[in-house]
C-alpha cells in the first residue's frame, strides 16, 4: 500500500497546525472592549453534545467552537436549578450571599413576591460603566414583577420569558405521565400559559415555544448587528432543553435521540447562525462567545432529559452531575485552542470579562469569582482551586483540588430528600469521575481539612433575605 496518502494527511495537518499558530502571533492586542456574548442553555447535560462524548445528538457547530476555541471539562455552575443558577452568573456571588437561594422553595414561580435585590450588581450594570450595550435574550427566572426585570439590572433590552417555560401550566396531559405512555409525545403551546415579554411589556401569551429558539436568535442577531460599532454584552439564556420541549418544524423529527435530540441540534444550528454573523460583520475577533448550561439534565423525564454521560445524578442534586456544565469559550486570535482540565465557574464571568474590559469589578461586597483570563488566553493556572456545592440555602459538599467532600446529599435522582450521610463522603473527582468510590475511611486527614475549609466558608456567609420565599401577596 502507498504510504503517500498518509504523508499527504500529515502535511495537510501540519500547515493547519501552523496557520493556527501564525494566528495567533500575528493577533492583535486584546481590545480594552471586547464583545462577550453568554449563550446559556437549559437543562443540557455535560453529555449531551457531540464535542463532550454524546454518540447520537449531533452537534456540528458546538463541535467546530470547541474545535478552535476551549472546551473546560470541569466547569461548574453555582447551584444545580435555574435561578440561583441564574443569579450567581450574572452577580459573581454564591446566591446564598443574596437569598436568592431558599430551604422553602427551589427557584421562583409566578406566585412569588421576590426577585434578584436591587443592591446586586449584575455583570451588564457593571458593563454599562464603560458604555457597553447590554441585551438580555431568552429566560430571566430572577424576578417576573417591574421591580425585578431585566432593565432594573443594566439591561438596555429584554426579549424573553421570565420564567421557567413549564409554569403557567393551563390545562392538558401531564407532561410526565404522558411521555412514560409515549415516548414521542409533543406538547401543545395553549398549555403552558406563559408570556413573551418585551421590556416590560407582556407581546405574547402563551408564548409560540415552537419557534422560540429560532426567535431568541434572530433577536440576538439584531441586536449584534445594532450594536457592531460599540462594545455589546448578550446574555442568551435559551429556554431549552428545559421540559416541555418544543422544536421548530424544520428540525422536529430528524435527531436520531428524538425530540430531546431536535431541540438540542436546533440550538446548535442557531449557535452556528450567531457565529456567522459576528464573522461576517468582521467582529469575531473581538468577541468572546461562552457557551454553557444552567444546570445538569433533568433525569426525571426519562428520553425527554438530557444525560451528565459519565458523572453521577442530574438536575437538583449537587453531585457532579448537577452541577458540571458543558463549556465552550471561544475568541478567535485570542483564546488558543485546547482542551482545559482546570476548575472554573460562571461565578467567575464578573472578574474575567471586568479584566478584559479592564473595568474594576464591585469593590463593596464579597465576590467569589476569579479572573479565569490568564487561563484562557495563555494556559497558565487557573485560580480557582475550591469550589461550594450549595442548594436550597444548605452547603452540601465542598470541593478542593481533585478532592469532593459531600456532607449533606440528595437521592440522585431529580429532586430527591435531602439526607445527612452518617459520615461524610469523599470522592477523588480525577481517578473516580462517576463519584462511586467513598475513600473517607482511608483519607481521614483530608476529610478533616475539608470541613475545615467548609466551616471556615460557612463563616463568611452574610446575614441574607430569603428572596425565593416571598409571596406575590406582599
Amino acid at each position: 500500500m502507498s504510504h503517500f496518502p498518509h504523508a499527504s494527511l500529515k502535511f495537510a495537518l501540519t500547515i493547519s497546525l501552523i496557520a493556527i499558530h501564525a494566528d495567533f502571533l500575528q493577533a492583535d492586542p486584546v481590545s480594552s472592549s471586547p464583545n462577550f456574548v453568554v449563550i446559556f442553555c437549559d437543562d443540557l447535560g455535560w453529555g449531551d453534545l457531540g464535542c463532550f462524548g454524546n454518540p447520537i445528538i449531533r452537534t456540528p457547530r458546538l463541535d467546530r467552537l470547541a474545535s478552535e476555541g476551549q472546551k473546560w471539562t470541569q466547569f461548574y455552575v453555582a447551584a444545580p436549578v435555574c435561578t440561583p443558577s441564574r443569579a450567581a452568573l450574572l452577580t459573581g456571588r454564591y446566591p446564598i450571599r443574596n437569598g436568592m437561594t431558599s430551604a422553602k422553595r427551589g427557584v421562583l414561580f409566578p406566585d412569588s413576591g421576590g426577585g434578584l435585590p436591587d443592591r446586586e450588581i449584575t455583570l451588564a450594570e457593571m458593563l454599562k460603566a464603560k458604555n457597553y450595550a447590554t441585551a438580555i435574550v431568552g429566560k430571566w427566572h430572577l424576578g417576573h414583577l417591574p421591580q425585578y426585570l431585566p432593565t432594573q439590572q443594566g439591561f438596555d433590552q429584554y426579549f424573553g420569558i421570565p420564567y421557567s417555560n413549564d409554569m403557567d401550566k393551563s390545562g392538558g396531559p401531564g407532561y410526565r405521565a404522558e411521555i412514560v405512555k409515549d415516548d414521542s409525545y409533543y406538547p401543545e403551546i395553549q398549555h403552558y400559559n406563559v408570556p413573551l415579554m418585551r421590556g416590560t411589556d407582556i407581546i405574547e401569551r402563551p408564548a409560540d415555544q415552537n419557534s422560540i429558539t429560532r426567535r431568541y436568535t434572530d433577536e440576538a442577531i439584531s441586536f449584534i448587528r445594532a450594536n457592531q460599532n460599540r462594545p455589546f454584552f448578550l446574555y442568551l439564556p435559551h429556554n431549552m432543553p428545559h421540559i416541555p420541549l418544543f422544536a421548530s418544524a424544520e428540525f422536529r423529527g430528524k435527531s436520531a435521540r428524538g425530540l430531546y435530540g431536535d431541540v438540542v441540534e436546533e440550538i446548535d444550528f442557531n449557535v452556528g447562525r450567531i457565529i456567522d454573523t459576528l464573522r461576517e460583520l468582521k467582529i469575531d475577533n473581538n468577541t468572546m462567545v461562552v457557551f454553557t448550561s444552567d444546570n445538569g439534565p433533568w433525569l426525571s423525564f426519562d428520553t425527554h432529559g438530557g444525560s451528565a454521560g459519565p458523572l453521577r445524578a442530574g438536575k437538583g442534586t449537587t453531585f457532579e452531575g448537577g452541577q458540571r456544565v458543558p463549556t465552550i469559550f471561544w475568541w478567535p486570535g485570542q483564546i488558543p485552542p485546547g482542551v482545559q482540565h482546570q476548575l472554573g465557574s460562571t461565578l467567575d464571568f464578573m472578574a474575567t470579562f471586568a479584566s478584559l474590559a479592564d473595568i474594576k469589578p464591585p469593590t463593596d461586597r464579597k465576590l467569589d469569582s476569579y479572573d479565569l483570563s490568564p487561563a484562557l488566553l495563555k494556559h497558565q493556572p487557573s485560580p480557582r482551586t475550591e469550589f461550594f456545592y450549595w442548594t436550597n440555602a444548605e452547603l452540601h459538599a465542598v470541593r478542593s483540588g481533585p478532592w469532593k467532600l459531600h456532607v449533606k446529599i440528595r437521592e440522585p435522582v431529580n429532586y430527591g430528600k435531602e439526607v445527612t450521610p452518617t459520615a461524610p463522603e469523599l470522592y477523588h473527582l480525577e481517578h473516580d469521575i462517576s463519584e462511586k468510590y467513598n475513600l473517607a475511611n482511608k483519607h481521614p486527614d483530608i476529610v478533616a481539612k475539608l470541613l475545615e475549609i467548609i466551616k471556615s466558608h460557612k463563616a463568611d456567609i452574610e446575614p441574607h433575605e430569603d428572596m425565593l420565599a416571598i409571596p406575590l401577596s406582599n
